[in-house]
């Protein structure tokens, strides 16, 4: 690391807008080992994941996440990356861990607790939603998905959604059951995911929507498809039914299908999903995360009619921004960075600043090489003067990535998402239309 990264900068940064400081000493990767027991969840994967070739992991909702496959000298995760942008690749995300809200009141409660109107989802179709604190402050922002009228499955980011579902019902008593259900979901995306998932479960699925469901069977077991991701290619989820049961055969049979695509099991893309813009919980967001400070105002609408949690912390958000005066002290922005490429996860937020003789001010949340731009590229929190597009700044990365050790590389601001996803947001595609998107 280049001698200015190394000091501490936790109190000259403003984070005066946080209770809990994001923790922005610089330790690298120290190579420590992490301890696989039984007191943190293995998924019914695991240990298919393992005989695939898992060698790196963290945890995610209390469970074992796998991280890498490939091992660096046979390309590591860029060889991963070409996978998933050429064929398909098979993906073991049972750590989204699906909560179930199921009842007669089961709409009601789901439309008080996310900010968007899911009044307007219909059965079989599912929607990406924030869910707030009464301070406006983003709890989790997972997958929605309306499985009947009176059931919905959350696919939740990394943050306990069930436990605080259960603590608001508590007191508000609607009529619904709220469980973790076993249903592990896997994704397989990539631009050959829709020719295998039709060998899977028939060719109807050509026929399923954006953010749309179908039901089927894989070699006898019960699944729920999504067309749903975390990459910004084409792509689906796989939830199995009684995965605890069923977690072979589903996961063989993808395998064997896949062979003639080119198959490849890999760890979720990260370098794809910077690319698309697409955020993650915990790196790019967390509980102290205003919607509006990360790009998600537009998940607030302004004509929702029903209450919902954070409604008055948020409509008095969106005034101050309008007036230019927001509540945050810093906003998310995209970055293009200069140096060489990053071709792994960062161990730490890496320091951004206005300039080589100045005091660091920002913080990056998630860089990586983008092949397709020929730059690395990043997502950052930069202080909101500083987050108008074409602002340059500098960012101290480790020596490892530097031209020149100890130097700081040029950082240039830009628009989200760097690249487009092969399914536009529903905000994407109002903005190409020259519409506002509210909802």
């Amino acid at each position: 690391m280049s001698h200015r990264a190394n000091v501490n900068y936790q109190d000259s940064i403003d984070q005066s807008d946080r209770l809990v400081p994001v923790n922005l000493r610089q330790s690298g990767d120290p190579g420590i080992q992490m301890l696989i027991s039984n007191r943190v969840r293995k998924s019914p994967y695991w240990h298919l994941s393992v005989e695939a070739g898992c060698w790196k992991a963290t945890v995610y909702n209390r469970m074992y996440h796998p991280r890498a496959y490939v091992r660096p000298e046979d390309g590591g995760a860029m060889e991963e990356y070409r996978a998933l942008v050429n064929d398909v690749t098979l993906w073991n995300v049972a750590v989204e861990r699906p909560i179930r809200v199921k009842g007669p009141d089961a709409e009601a409660f789901c439309n008080y607790v996310c900010t968007r109107d899911v009044t307007r989802v219909p059965p079989m179709m599912g929607r990406y939603v924030v869910l707030c604190d009464e301070q406006g402050h983003v709890l989790n922002d997972p997958v929605m998905l309306r499985v009947a009228e009176d059931e919905f499955w959350f696919t939740i980011s990394d943050s306990d959604l069930a436990y605080w579902f259960k603590g608001i019902n508590h007191g508000l008593r609607y009529d619904v059951t709220i469980d973790e259900i076993d249903v592990s979901p896997l994704q397989v995306q990539g631009p050959k995911s829709e020719d295998l998932i039709a060998d899977l479960v028939g060719e109807a699925v050509r026929e399923v929507p954006y953010y749309g469901l179908m039901a089927g069977t894989i070699e006898g077991a019960e699944v729920l498809i999504s067309q749903t991701g975390f990459s910004g290619e084409k792509g689906y989820e796989v939830y199995a039914f009684d995965s605890s049961l069923h977690a072979e055969t589903v996961w063989n049979a993808i395998l064997a299908k896949g062979e003639k695509y080119g198959l490849k099991v890999i760890a979720p893309a990260h370098h794809r999903r910077i690319a698309a813009g697409i955020l993650s919980y915990g790196q790019d967001l967390d509980h102290e995360t205003n919607p509006f400070q990360c790009n998600l105002g537009h998940m607030v609408p302004k004509a929702k009619e029903a209450d919902y949690i954070g409604r008055d912390a948020l409509e008095r958000t969106r005034e101050l921004v309008q007036q230019g005066t927001p509540p945050f002290t810093h906003q998310l922005v995209g970055l293009k960075l200069g140096g060489r490429p990053i071709e792994d996860y960062a161990p730490d937020f890496w320091l951004v600043g206005p300039d080589a003789d100045s005091a660091p001010s920002g913080w990056i949340t998630s860089p990586w090489y983008s092949p397709e731009l020929g730059t690395n590229i990043a997502m950052a929190y930069v202080p909101v003067a500083s987050a108008v597009v074409g602002t340059v700044l500098v960012a101290w990365l480790p020596d490892e990535f530097l031209d020149i050790p100890g130097q700081p590389v040029d950082a240039v601001v830009c628009e989200m998402p760097f690249r487009a996803s092969v399914n536009p947001s529903s905000r994407e595609r109002a903005k190409a239309a020259g519409r506002d998107y509210a909802y």
